[in-house]
């Protein structure tokens, strides 16, 4: 916080204020990192992965993780959630964009971008996202039954999300 927080802002105009959360391994020191706790494929896996090249995503890829991986089930659950505000007529296109930490079963930060087509601002949408989804990993694992839906699918359910995509898929339901 000192070295890299602080001096970083000391010359700047806008400084982090009172109402600024900054989280430095909020669960304790990262022991262990790396393939090993962060097994997937990454790179040119990623868009395939999503959506295509249509939406941003994060730099990881989802095929080949652990469905307990936040940064996998999250990326279902944002477009669940942006995919209801479509439904609802709340706006017309909708990226919802959720940023977790170490240590925190919510996320810490929820956006949305309607991209001018929203009905209500976009911060009201994140409010109403934030109310009526359970971000937390236990919610979305019971919200898609993703512990048991590798036996409700006949060749593997994650199995068969490793390739086309993982979004959008009519084929597996």
């Amino acid at each position: 916080l000192e070295h890299v927080i602080q001096s970083a802002f000391l010359d700047e105009e806008i400084k982090p204020d009172e109402r600024t959360k900054i989280f430095v391994n909020p669960d304790g020191a990262v022991i262990m990192g790396g393939p090993s706790v962060h097994s997937g494929l990454t790179g040119r896996k990623n868009a395939v992965d999503t959506y295509g090249e249509y939406s941003r995503h994060s730099g990881s890829a989802l095929s080949g993780k652990d469905p307990m991986r936040i940064d996998r089930v999250g990326a279902y659950a944002a477009r669940y959630a942006a995919k209801n505000i479509i439904a609802a007529g709340i706006a017309d296109e909708c990226e919802v964009h959720l940023s977790y930490s170490i240590g925190f079963a919510k996320p810490v930060s929820i956006q949305v971008e309607t991209f001018g087509t929203g009905r209500i601002s976009d911060e009201d949408i994140a409010g109403l996202i934030e109310r009526h989804f359970d971000f937390r990993l236990a919610g979305i694992i019971k919200q898609f039954n993703l512990r048991y839906l590798p036996s409700t699918i006949k060749g593997g359910f994650y199995r068969k999300l490793a390739a086309y995509r993982h979004v959008g898929r009519m084929d597996i339901g």
